[in-house]
């Protein structure tokens, strides 16, 4: 397995959870990074991506103001601090690789994924 996501669990609106993703390769912080989230019944969406420079972060409308992504090369791990959750923020995370250097709000742009982890927010 080379992306290993952490950190989901159960939380009420409001409040706030920190998910985490290490990267087993260790060439791929020369890899865009990304977070992905897939609700019930929903198509999976993008959440937030970094460059490879642990710059250039961009986020979804849905999710600006209330997540941050962090990245530490040096660890080849990324986060994703998320505050002032919703119940509409329930769904399965993923952290995935981007193909290119840069981050992309488009699945297709990344080439690995992580296993998920799972965040509900009760109301």
């Amino acid at each position: 397995v080379q992306l290993q996501a952490s950190g989901g669990g159960l939380v009420q609106a409001g409040g706030s959870l920190r998910l985490s993703c290490t990267d087993s390769r260790r060439t791929s912080s020369n890899n865009g990074m990304g977070w992905f989230r897939q609700g019930p019944e929903k198509e999976r969406e993008f959440v937030a991506g970094v460059a490879w420079n642990g710059g250039n972060t961009v986020y979804a409308d849905s999710v600006k103001g209330r997540f941050t992504m962090f990245r530490d090369r040096a660890a080849n791990t990324v986060s994703l601090q998320m505050t002032s959750l919703k119940p509409e923020d329930t769904a399965v995370y993923y952290c995935a690789r981007a193909r290119g250097a840069w981050a992309s709000t488009t699945a297709r742009d990344y080439a690995y994924w992580g296993q998920g982890t799972l965040v509900t927010v009760s109301s």
